[in-house]
């Protein structure tokens, strides 16, 4: 039976992630990176395509589970009828090789376990050859070894090309299993003590976690959002994925299904914000290089994500041998909406590296340089259609929030030639176009009748991207035309008290049938234009509600089915948990914490 979203939990090495459900199996895990092929997929198809579950013999559910304390170590506790026994399940942060550690731990009584681990290289579709050697299995196939071991050593056989192993365990006893990754071509990596290991992973993330600047109200949920960022970092080069998965669909047995392994430019501006207002200036400063380095170039080539090192080729394929989650189909690898014009992503880089220079961030020689050769290209194309910030795949049009976002660009560079008068550029020229911008988004993206900003110049259709104009300074949070529009958004786009991104009508959007749940970062702005229009009562108790939609270890899903209860969309979505931190933190007063 396919699991729900918000049935899984996140563990991860800095460098790739897995999914844990709450039945004890990791349905989802890419080595060694964020973006490479799953040898685990059972998430998009079935047991078949590879997982490994450890849970008491004949179980299902785990009785309760946590995160230990501020980490990312998962405690998954089962009470059965002889005893009871809890799993840690973790990724030490690696020297050489990824690992994944699971240690079975007797509470009470005794229990009878069970490991079954059926490895798929290549998103589920490659059987390895299994062997022994010195007390492993070691998994073959192509580029890619695997090798398994338990200490103290187990039961283990091989059965229908799985991995299985029994043991029992008695009050007090443990049994740790390694799995450990390495290309086939190379020599296994040094083992690791799966004890010394947890120590080091638990005082790791409590060390990093001690960082964190934010004592207000709703700190768990802020510092979970925190560690859920963390995680979702590529260290090596400070990007951040969207989320550690692809395919998990936006409609149950649709085809809105996206590969979000990679990194969006336009989550720049509020994870930075979000890392600075709390002390994380380390990890603000990596994802300042990152950006800088990948955005490096000629801007008419500059691409709304990357991979997560930079790379620019994010071919999008299908992959028909997987029969999606809970039915949803296609299953997509890499995304073409990397090709897309989408004009805002412009504004949200400058913006991005104007934050950077008012936290105070060292700045890099080239970054001014950079923000005025893409001033230079948006001059040239603010007047043209784009695909928008929902990165439509349907006819470009004059997205408002394009516009608004071009016009940030503008007064961005021009508030930072008025604060250091030595940068090279021209004051008043910016001055003309975000005047300009202005203008014509007051006059051609406004309905006058409705008293409120459309999705795009000449269409009928709201769009939640909008309740960012006050935020962005574009207008101050009391004009009436601002008001006008949080009111109308709320009263057409709302599902509940959430609201979803555009119109319930999507296909006449975005080209796509189906429809879609209440989109949750777009709830958090809700919430953030609420209090900015002076209703702080209302925009507390949706960000109350916000929080009750969290799973039972903390973490968001890209969106949610009022209807169902469930969550929708990749999962666990760094965009969703920007915005509960950057609403915490505007709610009660925080936004530069400390």
């Amino acid at each position: 039976m396919t699991q729900r979203i918000e049935d899984y939990a996140l563990i991860g090495d800095l460098q790739t992630a897995a999914l844990v459900g709450r039945n004890g199996s990791i349905d989802w895990l890419c080595l060694p990176r964020f973006d490479s092929a799953a040898c685990f997929a059972a998430l998009l198809g079935n047991e078949e395509n590879g997982h490994w579950r450890i849970a008491p013999e004949g179980a299902g559910a785990c009785t309760r589970r946590r995160y230990v304390g501020a980490s990312l170590v998962l405690e998954s506790v089962w009470e059965t009828r002889t005893g009871t026994v809890r799993i840690l399940d973790f990724m030490p942060q690696r020297d050489e090789a990824p690992d994944v550690v699971r240690i079975i731990e007797g509470l009470s009584g005794t229990v009878d376990m069970r490991s079954t681990l059926r490895l798929r290289f290549d998103y589920g579709s490659v059987v390895p050859w299994v062997r022994r050697a010195d007390g492993h299995r070691i998994a073959i196939a192509g580029p890619d070894s695997v090798w398994l071991r338990s200490e103290p050593p187990v039961k283990t056989w091989g059965q229908h090309f799985s991995t299985c192993s029994s043991f029992t365990v008695d009050e007090g006893d443990k049994v740790a299993f390694v799995l450990t990754w390495h290309p086939s071509h190379k020599p296994r990596p040094d083992l690791v003590d799966p004890y010394v290991s947890l120590e080091h992973c638990l005082q790791d993330w409590e060390t990093w976690s001690s960082k964190c600047r934010y004592q207000g109200p709703y700190r768990d949920a802020v510092l979970r959002s925190l560690i859920t960022l963390k995680a979702l970092t590529y260290a090596p080069t400070g990007g951040i994925v969207a989320a550690p998965t692809t395919s998990l669909p936006e409609d149950i047995g649709g085809v809105r299904n996206w590969d979000y392994r990679f990194c969006w430019l336009r989550d720049s501006t509020l994870t930075l914000s979000a890392l600075v207002s709390v002390g994380y200036l380390d990890e603000a400063a990596a994802w300042q290089d990152w950006l800088l380095r990948t955005v490096a170039g000629d801007p008419a080539d500059l691409q709304i994500m990357y991979g997560l090192a930079g790379e620019r080729r994010l071919a999008e394929l299908e992959l028909s041998w997987l029969g999606g989650y809970a039915g949803s189909v296609p299953v997509r690898v890499g995304n073409d909406a990397a090709y897309q014009l989408q004009l805002d992503v412009y504004g949200e880089v400058i913006d991005s590296l104007f934050l950077a220079r008012q936290a105070g961030l060292a700045p890099e020689r080239h970054a001014w340089n950079v923000q005025l050769s893409l001033l230079g290209f948006l001059e040239a194309k603010w007047r043209e259609p784009d695909q928008g910030l929902w990165e439509i795949r349907g006819p470009r049009r004059h997205f408002v929030h394009s516009k608004v976002m071009a016009w940030v660009a503008a007064d961005r560079a021009v508030r930072t030639l008025e604060s250091d008068p030595s940068l090279r550029g021209d004051v008043a020229r910016w001055r003309a176009m975000r005047d300009e911008v202005h203008r014509e988004v007051c006059e051609k993206g406004f309905d006058p009748v409705r008293g409120a900003f459309t999705q795009s110049y000449g269409s009928p259709e709201l769009d939640a991207a909008v309740l960012l104009i006050p935020r962005v300074g574009f207008l101050p949070p009391d004009d009436p035309r601002v008001v006008g529009t949080v009111d109308a958004i709320r009263r057409e786009l709302g599902s509940g008290p959430l609201v979803r991104r555009y119109t319930a009508e999507a296909t006449r959007i975005d080209g796509l049938p189906g429809r879609e749940g209440a989109f949750l970062v777009c709830s958090f702005w809700l919430a953030d234009a609420l209090r900015m229009t002076g209703r702080e009562k209302e925009a507390r108790e949706l960000f109350e509600r916000l929080l009750t939609l969290c799973n039972d270890v903390g973490l968001l899903s890209e969106e949610y089915d009022p209807s169902s209860g469930q969550h929708l969309g990749n999962f666990p979505q760094a965009f969703s948990h920007i915005g509960l931190v950057t609403t915490a933190l505007a709610l009660t007063g925080q936004e530069t914490a400390g």
